[in-house]
């Protein structure tokens, strides 16, 4: 498993796709922060918060992350590897688990150049350091969390066809309408008070929660459910060539 590891964080850095989804994370963050005059300037807020960063990071995650998982299998089955790959002396659940630690590994690499924004807001507050570490680390913590559901998402589309687009376009949207959709149907007040039990299904409603600094064992275990409910689909994808 960790050569199937080792493999799959090689060909993310051989080829551009790696180093594309790390530089325009932190361009596009980047000048949304510090270089647009617009409301998530820092500047512009005149205050010590990193809240338009975890605000702008889902959106980019929706685009970059099922780009980032839209080869893991389909790309092995249009070149026919796929077939030497399940020759090897490993199970179903070590292949999946390889990919999405791999996938984990690069989201991890993403997002900790990011820290640097964490340090020049504690450097620019007035008076220094007055920055709300609670709610930065939570909003830290939710956004990997974030992003893991997405790569779960995005392995399990990529599983399910064996064109690179449409695993794109599967992905990008299955974590749209999970992300969003729940909090759109609590919106529209159709459901009363039901509503509001809907919208715990989103994710939107943990990422928020998480965001404020409190970290409750409900967002974690929904977090890890999700995540291994895609990855489950994932592996009973890839059960099915048996049937």
């Amino acid at each position: 498993m960790f050569a199937l590891y080792l493999k799959e964080i090689k060909s993310f850095f051989n080829s551009i796709i790696g180093y594309v989804i790390i530089g325009v994370f932190l361009l596009m963050s980047g000048l949304f922060l510090w270089g647009f005059k617009m409301q998530t300037n820092i500047f512009e807020m005149r205050h010590a918060t990193l809240q338009s960063f975890f605000d702008l990071a889902p959106w980019l995650f929706l685009f970059l992350i099922p780009a980032l998982t839209m080869r893991t299998f389909s790309e092995e089955r249009k070149s026919g590897t796929m077939e030497l790959l399940l020759t090897h002396p490993v199970s179903d659940t070590q292949l999946v688990l390889s990919k999405f630690l791999a996938c984990e590994t690069l989201l991890l690499i993403t997002l900790l150049p990011t820290l640097i924004y964490v340090f020049s807001v504690w450097k620019l507050g007035d008076p220094v350091g007055n920055i709300d570490l609670g709610s930065t680390c939570g909003s830290y913590i939710g956004l990997f969390l974030l992003g893991t559901i997405f790569i779960t998402i995005g392995i399990f589309a990529s599983a399910i066809t064996h064109n690179q687009i449409v695993a794109f376009v599967l992905g990008a949207t299955f974590c749209f309408l999970l992300h969003f959709g729940f909090e759109f149907i609590y919106n529209l007040d159709t459901f009363g008070n039901f509503g509001f039990f809907i919208k715990k299904f989103g994710i939107q409603h943990h990422y928020s929660a998480i965001s404020t600094g409190v970290i409750d064992t409900r967002d974690i275990i929904y977090y890890i459910t999700v995540s291994f409910l895609f990855l489950l689909g994932t592996r009973i994808s890839l059960l099915s060539r048996k049937w």
